[in-house]
């Protein structure tokens, strides 16, 4: 190591998991930044460690040690260049977001409407929740070194962290939303098979009950000896699916 550091800061550096942090002390200030890594259009996450006294260096966690990186206006290049690529993935996500909803209110949406919802909710709360702590530790940052930083630039970078962070949670709250719209359309179709089946058991209720009464094994059941019994039976049928169908008629007419 080229610098005395704290031996707790280092367990910060060394970390793959620590979390965005800024620790400012008499000598040097570690930045510590844990974002979402864009690699092949999948989010990864990498906690990105800075160690700044006079020039800014990256720890070089295969290497356990630091490497430099140059002045604040490289810090600026470097991070600008992975905070770019997350909003751009946030934008992939929100046109996926928005096809999805045009389906969704087509009446399109298949199967596959909940699995594409699912991946896209974890992508964007993953990204919500590491921005919203990295928007923390860079403003503790850039009001630290304020003075030494290049306002333009670094307002720049700060609003676009905080802008992933935006976009991320509007998405959040569209897919919620789409969600609840998803689950209304379901439970109408539900309630529409659920009607359907209630419609075929009251047609069939009164010839299951003629079925069953005449269907019994025992004696003086009425038209046994009548030639024209089976007519009798049917019509008297009919004549007990009056009442159900008028019921129905006034069911889908309400």
């Amino acid at each position: 190591m080229k610098f005395k550091i704290n031996k707790y800061f280092i367990k910060d550096l060394q970390s793959y998991d620590h979390p965005s942090n800024f620790e400012k002390i008499d000598e040097y200030a570690i930045l510590i930044l844990r974002l979402p890594y864009i690699k092949n259009d999948k989010i990864e996450v990498f906690s990105y460690s800075f160690f700044i006294k006079e020039k800014v260096y990256i720890f070089d966690r295969k290497k356990k040690d630091l490497e430099i990186l140059g002045d604040f206006n490289d810090l600026y290049k470097y991070l600008d260049v992975r905070v770019d690529k997350i909003l751009e993935k946030i934008s992939n996500l929100h046109l996926k977001i928005a096809k999805m909803e045009d389906e969704l209110y087509e009446g399109n949406f298949d199967r596959s409407f909940l699995k594409n919802w699912l991946r896209f909710k974890k992508e964007l709360v993953l990204i919500e929740r590491l921005m919203s702590y990295a928007i923390l530790a860079f403003e503790r940052f850039v009001k630290f070194y304020k003075d030494k930083l290049d306002e333009f630039a670094f307002e720049d970078l700060n609003e676009h962290i905080r802008r992933s962070f935006e976009f991320s949670k509007n998405s959040v709250e569209k897919l919620d939303y789409l969600y609840e719209f998803y689950k209304t359309k379901q439970d109408e179709k539900m309630n529409h098979i659920m009607f359907i089946l209630t419609i075929v058991s009251a047609i069939f209720l009164p010839l299951t009950l003629v079925t069953g009464f005449f269907g019994m094994n025992t004696g003086g059941l009425p038209f046994v000896n009548d030639s024209n019994g089976t007519i009798k039976v049917v019509m008297l049928s009919l004549l007990l699916e009056i009442p159900f169908i008028f019921w129905i008629f006034k069911q889908i007419k309400s």
